[in-house]
């Protein structure tokens, strides 16, 4: 069981909260009745789920880029959070290949900004960056990596996710050590949910394939990933916010994913799409092998989450095929132009009951 009742008129930021988890965290705070201002660019593609369920309305959501220091200042003193949390990021591994500059700028720059802001800002007592499991030096281990691992991530992407821990720990040494605030940075699995629409996700693919009637393609089927629902990072970032909120003992990194049993080939969670899929439409998607030989992408990456489990009481919830059940239940509603915002109210009331 989560309680949201902690976040009932809580001021809190959020950067990055036009994205796909930022979405699904605006929604869970807006149930909460919590006090929430986002700041970030446009939500990143066309359809996108802060447009399909309103939360526009339901927030003060302010448009601007982590690159510029001095509009997020302005944010910040105009609204004085007591809660930050920081997803604004460039987070596709393929296209930090292809704009390793911008994606450098945004995920480290635009961590230091964010941080420069919390600096600044009186009152803030939680501050979370939001970061990823790519952040590790990849060994291609069989077990799962510990927050104590090296950090030195493989490709643009990951490794500006590795540079972005390295700068909020220099700036919890050097600014924060003997201050109010709680520092803390989370680092999740692959994340699916209904709602991402993104290019070059595993998940969008599937759901973009099934509606068209076509095959869907796999361009690396035997790579082992840790998957998880959208919910179960969201409502452990939470948790963390709040922990160290109500004791600064509590701040650091934390892993944040499924059980082994979940750390599933993306072949395995394909064929998991399609069964639920099939099922509920009583369709015919398969999916084919075809690998095309595209960047450099690790292979095989876990996360022990013991940490988390420990230190919070955080287990998951929802295994991956329950995870799949509610991707499928949500695209079925989005296909038949039906209620998104209580579909999400829906799944976030099982999730968290």
């Amino acid at each position: 069981m989560f309680d949201l009742s902690f976040y009932t008129n809580k001021k809190i930021l959020i950067t990055g909260h036009t994205g796909f988890k930022g979405s699904w965290m605006c929604q869970l705070l807006h149930m909460a009745g919590a006090d929430v201002t986002g700041y970030a660019l446009q939500a990143p593609t066309d359809p996108n789920l802060f447009a399909l369920c309103g939360l526009a309305d339901n927030i003060r959501s302010v448009t601007g880029d982590v690159r510029d220091l001095a509009h997020m200042q302005e944010v910040f003193a105009s609204c004085q959070p007591e809660i930050v949390i920081h997803m604004a990021a460039q987070p596709l591994v393929r296209e930090s290949y292809q704009n390793p500059v911008y994606t450098y700028e945004t995920n480290v720059m635009g961590t230091v900004n964010v941080l420069e802001c919390v600096r600044s800002t009186p009152g803030i007592r939680s501050f979370l960056n939001v970061t990823t499991d790519k952040v590790y030096k990849n060994k291609e281990w069989e077990w799962g990596y510990r927050e104590n691992e090296e950090l030195n991530g493989y490709d643009p992407y990951s490794n500006s996710k590795s540079c972005s821990e390295l700068v909020t720990s220099s700036y919890q040494n050097s600014f924060f050590a003997d201050s109010d605030t709680a520092i803390s940075t989370a680092r999740a699995g692959n994340v699916i949910g209904g709602g991402d629409f993104a290019a070059d996700r595993i998940i969008p693919d599937c759901i973009r394939a099934a509606q068209a009637g076509t095959d869907i393609v796999v361009r690396n089927p035997y790579s082992t990933r840790p998957y998880e629902h959208v919910l179960e990072p969201v409502t452990a970032y939470l948790k963390i916010a709040q922990a160290q909120y109500e004791d600064k003992s509590y701040a650091g990194s934390y892993n944040v994913g499924p059980d082994e049993t979940d750390c599933l080939t993306t072949g395995e969670l394909v064929t998991l799409f399609c069964e639920k899929w099939n099922k509920l439409t009583g369709s015919c998607v398969q999916w084919i092998n075809r690998y095309d030989g595209g960047p450099h992408e690790a292979n095989f990456l876990k996360l022990d989450c013991s940490r988390l489990k420990k230190t919070l009481g955080w287990s998951p919830r929802w295994d991956a095929k329950t995870a799949i059940e509610k991707v499928v239940e949500w695209s079925d509603v989005y296909f038949r132009q039906g209620d998104i915002t209580a579909c999400m109210e829906k799944q976030i009331r099982e999730f968290c009951g």
